[in-house]
């Protein structure tokens, strides 16, 4: 009776043991570091303070031609006509690359609050993927051609040209990577109807993406991979090597803000810790911001955290030469 006391003793100590070295590791990234380090101090975060009351909202424009059904909203200053240029956001849904629409509630919540801090937001649909439909890399061009669009049409609305920026969410997370990674040195420029407009961007967000498709596959979500890619990962494992956005970074990228949750059931945060370890290794300048119990899909007030301040000091500081509190 005594040695068996012992033995369950012995057993349950090194059962503690392996629990607390368990544990240590589920709360530190790859590199060891404590993923606590990374949250958002929401406490600490300075006031959400707009620069316009009164935005217009322009709905169902067209940027793609006649024959294309996907439109975009574009939103900005109002009563401002003396004013501008002003600086532009590229706004792309999420959906898995097979659903989604620019005028959801993350989308519409983005772009006010960017468009009443001086902001010209366009929120795009771009073409989904199909069963027996793939979409790459045609989504990636729409997006691009987004870019180019708003260049092209600079004047008209207000836009500045050289500064437009790209945000998306979750598949328009990977999506909003891949506009600020690639270029035509990949083969990834759109082939019209913008042709030698430049569709490169100075200020990137992806907000809960995917950023490395062969490592995102082995979290069950196979299937929405290769109905947008058009080929599983065996059947062509180059061609999602070249879709992930951790495979394009050089030293002439633009910076990134890259935000997570820790609840995201659909998108672990690796992937983001993945791109932003890539983005510093390359000497990219790239900030990472883990929101702490915030699931997949959060927009810019997910519940106790207001993470607007954050958002518009970064595009602030890249887009309008505005020095940050960091």
């Amino acid at each position: 009776m005594k040695a068996s006391n012992g033995i369950n003793l012995w057993v349950l100590i090194c059962f503690s043991v392996y629990l607390t070295i368990f544990a240590g590791c589920l709360s530190q990234d790859g590199r060891g570091r404590k993923i606590e380090e990374l949250y958002l101090d929401c406490e600490g975060q300075r006031q959400f303070a707009p620069i316009f009351n009164n935005i217009y909202i322009e709905n169902d424009l067209s940027y793609l031609g006649p024959e294309r059904a996907e439109k975009f909203d574009l939103y900005g200053p109002a009563d401002v006509d003396e004013s501008g240029p002003f600086p532009a956001i590229v706004i792309i849904h999420g959906g898995g690359w097979q659903s989604g629409d620019k005028d959801r509630d993350r989308q519409k919540n983005i772009a006010i609050n960017l468009a009443r801090c001086g902001y010209v937001c366009m929120s795009i649909n771009y073409v989904l993927a199909g069963e027996g439909n793939p979409s790459w890399p045609e989504n990636l061009y729409d997006c691009k051609r987004a870019v180019q669009f708003l260049r092209k049409n600079a004047k008209r609305f207000k836009v500045d040209p050289d500064h437009i920026g790209v945000i998306g969410g979750s598949a328009g997370g990977h999506l909003a990577a891949m506009v600020g990674l690639t270029g035509p040195e990949v083969g990834l420029e759109p082939p019209g109807p913008y042709e030698g407009v430049s569709s490169r961007v100075q200020a990137v967000v992806p907000l809960y993406g995917v950023h490395n498709l062969i490592t995102f596959d082995k979290q069950d979500n196979r299937s929405r991979c290769r109905k947008f890619l058009g080929a599983g990962r065996k059947e062509n494992p180059q061609l999602w090597v070249f879709a992930s956005p951790v495979n394009h970074i050089s030293a002439d990228d633009p910076p990134f803000l890259i935000l997570h949750g820790t609840a995201d059931k659909i998108v672990h945060y690796e992937q983001s810790i993945e791109l932003h370890d890539k983005l510093r290794e390359s000497g990219i300048d790239s900030r990472l911001v883990i929101i702490e119990k915030a699931p997949h899909s959060f927009h810019l007030q997910p519940r106790r955290c207001d993470i607007r301040p954050l958002l518009v000091e970064f595009f602030d500081k890249h887009l309008k030469g505005k020095k940050g509190t960091e």
